[in-house]
């Protein structure tokens, strides 16, 4: 949905108009005693198709050409298609121009003239996210080939029908492709819609994607918001490594009214490795130390360029291990700080968490053999592999009442790009290579213990936890708060929610935030 020249769109609007303005000189026989057979609703939909068409395919600069990704396979069979278009006028245009050449298959492809065009530039439109492009086409297809359809049909007459077996397919090809569509163009359809919301902050705010010079390295920062005045608010995630910067406007977008939100793929993950690989594949100037120098190096970014003395720090499960342990050290540049499900000890965490699942399944009488040996492998080995799998069988005694929707966020982000698909596929694929890419953030993480850092906050401090986080335990978290002293401390729980908390509830997560920093 950028607004913009699309020098793409023109070259298919060249490769549709040349030759059937050609072609008005070059008609086949008898053509006119067709057309007096139009189906007059059908000609209303082409017409408007082609109109909404050419307008969109020239004003919105997302049909451009860009960095490769698999995504712009979309692009190569939509031209695909266009080539093919052509090389089916250059076959009619040396034919003899009879109404059987004009409508002959190419190769096993139907009214070729009408179908070929209108797949490219639906494709186009799923290449360039647009829903405009492809409602557009929809709209011109119906009309186009439909119209053209009743014409091969008087042409060559009744064909006769294919084997059953092959009918058969051909419906459920069909019937797939349709759905495959569909669902693929609701998804683009709400990124769009999403994506149009944001438009109000361009006035007097902030709706920014780039790339900042951090520690000397180029990494990837979002900034939204709805007047540059706000206070500033620097949202770090957890993982470490796992970005969720894509996802975040589920919840910023209540917040944007009285905040700018600033969110960022650290180094060595998402998008700020991808814009890196090619210098560091390995991840060597990654650290946890380095972490909090690029976090520094932001906080400045963040309060020079919005003219503020402070900012709001908000962390999320792993991103409060660097919160917590930046505040402690910049407790001049905080005003406040947020720790949503706060990392107390890795280890003594996944114990707890363990003990409570053993309870739960001893009290409902459930085997705990699975559990067992898992513990006593991460007890063995407490890598990221067998953590994951200690997890995911505690995860099946202390499901959450409310699953979060952090998936659907994704795919119907505004800002979701290939390489943070891309870095998903990474982290749910070997674990140890993951780990190994940030090995020293993951030895932080599994030695952090939150009670070696000081105890005293200069700054209020907030936690914010779903009641059914097995994580994070919130009654540790309560001890911990209770623990320490800061101007103003509060422990703020939401019913029903997981460790994503903000994912689970965004509107109450986002309400929550706002009524703590009032």
């Amino acid at each position: 949905m950028h607004f913009g020249f699309s020098y793409v769109g023109l070259i298919y609007l060249v490769l549709l108009f040349v030759p059937n303005i050609l072609w008005t000189k070059n008609q086949p026989k008898d053509y006119k005693e067709y057309v007096k057979k139009e189906n007059r609703f059908l000609l209303f939909l082409e017409r408007t198709g082609e109109i909404l068409v050419t307008c969109v395919a020239v004003i919105f600069s997302d049909f451009n050409l860009r960095k490769w990704t698999a995504w712009c396979w979309w692009l190569v069979i939509s031209f695909l298609l266009m080539v093919l278009y052509e090389i089916y006028w250059v076959r009619y245009f040396r034919s003899e121009k009879t109404m059987k050449d004009f409508y002959g298959p190419l190769f096993f492809i139907r009214v070729p003239g009408a179908s070929l065009p209108v797949m490219a530039l639906f494709l186009l439109g799923i290449y360039g996210s647009s829903f405009l492009m492809i409602v557009s086409t929809v709209l011109l297809g119906i009309g186009h080939i439909g119209i053209h359809k009743a014409y091969e049909r008087a042409v060559f007459g009744k064909r006769e029908k294919p084997h059953i077996m092959l009918r058969v397919g051909k419906v459920l090809l069909v019937t797939g492709l349709i759905l495959f569509s569909g669902i693929l163009s609701v998804g683009i359809g709400i990124r769009n819609g999403n994506y149009i919301r944001h438009f109000a902050n361009l006035a007097d705010g902030v709706d920014e994607q780039s790339y900042i010079t951090l520690g000397g390295m180029e990494q990837y920062v979002l900034m939204t918001g709805r007047d540059v005045k706000n206070p500033v608010i620097i949202y770090l995630h957890g993982g470490p490594a796992s970005p969720d910067t894509f996802c975040t406007y589920s919840f910023a977008d209540e917040l944007t009214e009285d905040y700018t939100f600033v969110c960022w793929d650290q180094r060595g993950c998402g998008r700020t490795y991808y814009r890196n690989s090619g210098t560091d594949p390995e991840n060597s100037t990654v650290s946890f130390q380095q972490a909090l120098e690029d976090l520094d190096e932001l906080v400045d970014y963040a309060r020079q360029r919005f003219g503020q003395e402070q900012v709001i720090l908000m962390g999320h499960s792993y991103g409060t291990i660097l919160g917590s342990s930046y505040v402690q050290e910049h407790p001049e540049k905080v005003s406040a700080y947020i720790a949503v499900a706060q990392v107390l000890s890795a280890d003594r965490m996944e114990k707890e968490n363990y003990e409570a699942a053993m309870a739960a399944a001893k009290e409902a009488g459930q085997s705990t053999n699975a559990l067992e040996e898992a513990y006593n492998a991460f007890l063995a080995k407490g890598n990221l592999t067998n953590r994951m799998a200690l997890r995911r069988e505690i995860a099946k005694f202390r499901p959450a009442a409310r699953m979060d929707s952090t998936f659907w966020f994704a795919l119907t982000s505004p800002y979701f790009g290939m390489d943070d698909l891309n870095w998903f596929f990474r982290q749910v694929g070997d674990y140890e290579e993951f780990s190994r890419l940030n090995q020293d953030l993951f030895d932080v993480t599994f030695s952090f213990d939150v009670d070696t850092l000081k105890q005293e906050y200069e700054m209020p401090v907030y936690f914010i936890s779903g009641d059914a986080d097995w994580v994070c335990p919130v009654d540790s978290i309560r001890a911990y708060k209770d623990r320490i002293t800061a101007p103003k401390k509060e422990l703020v729980t939401i019913a029903g929610c997981g460790h994503n908390v903000q994912y689970t509830d965004p509107e109450e997560f986002a309400e929550q935030v706002k009524q703590i920093l009032k």
